[in-house]
């Protein structure tokens, strides 16, 4: 890295850092012309350091597989016993799982793609397929609530005869299997995937649950509307699962800024740890998936500040207080020249 004080024409500084600590000036690219007309350096970094966590796809691809297993064989035997006993705590649990078996074949495709290494037209990977995957579980969890929701209130209005015995046998046999689902998801750490399939089997559980109830009470006193109300409660509940699932999945989508931060309490930080910062702009935060957090920012820095050690010190100051491991940096010793570059504005 050639300083102005060597040089009357300023070069670009190209570094990439690894761990937020370590430098490396790979290509040094003369554009005298360029810095002859703005008067200021540009230093890209990118810190590519080792993530504080650990993604561990097979184990996430073997917890989907096996929890789509155990979905699967509930829903087929809470279906045909929906049937033959007429229950609707049943049927709408069956709908549930069968709805849930899709989607657990869906996160263990997004995670099976999320595999694949990058290429020139995805450079950032295939990652974003398990948000996207997240993000269709959690609408249609909603949407099917909304379905039992209705098929409840057509239940209380047309009185439908339940046979108690039945419903509370088969409900014990799927809310076994539903448990069975949920100790293999719950067992370890796990992302947003393996979150929104949780929560679909969770939904389960709760559908088993009430269908069990149902049938107990209906053997107990022979109240039949017990079993559309229990259906209409759970179908609360998972509303309430789905619209925080979407609604995290989506804000990662978006571009938002990664729970617990922004980019005004970012700038805040970098600016009292790293002296020879004159401002910050452009500055972005953003996660690819729900446990890789980024951010790019333009640092200004003081006339004679050692550009190498202020890359050093952003990159490590964001891995160490705020656990982002993928930085690009750009130094400047002026204002942005180019002003459509910052128009994006410095909050994400």
């Amino acid at each position: 890295m050639n300083s102005p004080e060597h040089h009357g024409s300023e070069q670009p500084l190209h570094a990439h850092a690894s761990g937020g600590g370590h430098d490396h000036d790979d290509h040094d690219h003369d554009d005298d012309d360029d810095d002859d007309d703005h008067g200021h350096d540009h230093g890209h970094d990118h810190g590519h350091g080792h993530h504080g966590h650990s993604h561990g796809p097979p184990a996430t691809q073997s917890k989907l597989f096996w929890a789509m297993l155990f979905t699967l064989s509930c829903a087929l035997i809470e279906a045909i016993g929906g049937l033959v006993a007429g229950s609707l705590a049943l049927l709408a649990d069956a709908a549930h799982m069968l709805t849930d078996v899709a989607a657990l074949a869906m996160s263990y495709a997004a995670v099976r793609m999320a595999l694949r290494p990058a290429s020139g037209r995805l450079s950032y990977g295939h990652h974003r397929w398990q948000v996207l995957a997240a993000f269709v579980n959690g609408l249609a969890l909603v949407l099917l609530a909304i379905w039992i929701l209705i098929a409840a209130a057509l239940r209380l209005l047309s009185g439908p005869h339940v046979n108690g015995a039945i419903v509370a046998a088969i409900a014990l046999l799927g809310l076994a299997s539903n448990l069975g689902a949920f100790l293999v998801l719950s067992r370890g750490a796990s992302n947003l995937n393996v979150r929104g399939a949780l929560a679909h089997v969770v939904g389960d559980m709760m559908g088993s649950g009430a269908a069990l109830i149902a049938g107990v009470v209906i053997l107990a006193t022979g109240w039949m509307p017990i079993d559309p109300l229990l259906s209409a409660l759970v179908a609360g509940l998972m509303i309430r699962s789905g619209w925080a699932i979407g609604r995290e999945s989506a804000h990662i989508l978006l571009e938002g800024a990664p729970a617990g931060m922004d980019s005004q309490q970012v700038e805040l930080a970098l600016r009292a740890a790293v002296p020879q910062l004159e401002g910050i702009h452009h500055l972005h935060c953003w996660s690819l998936a729900d446990e890789q957090a980024m951010v790019t920012l333009h640092a200004i820095v003081k006339e004679g500040a050692d550009l190498d050690q202020c890359i050093r010190e952003i990159t490590a100051e964001l891995e160490q207080r705020f656990n982002i491991t993928h930085t690009t940096v750009q130094i400047e010793r002026a204002q942005c020249v180019i002003a459509a570059s910052c128009q994006l504005g410095t909050h994400s």
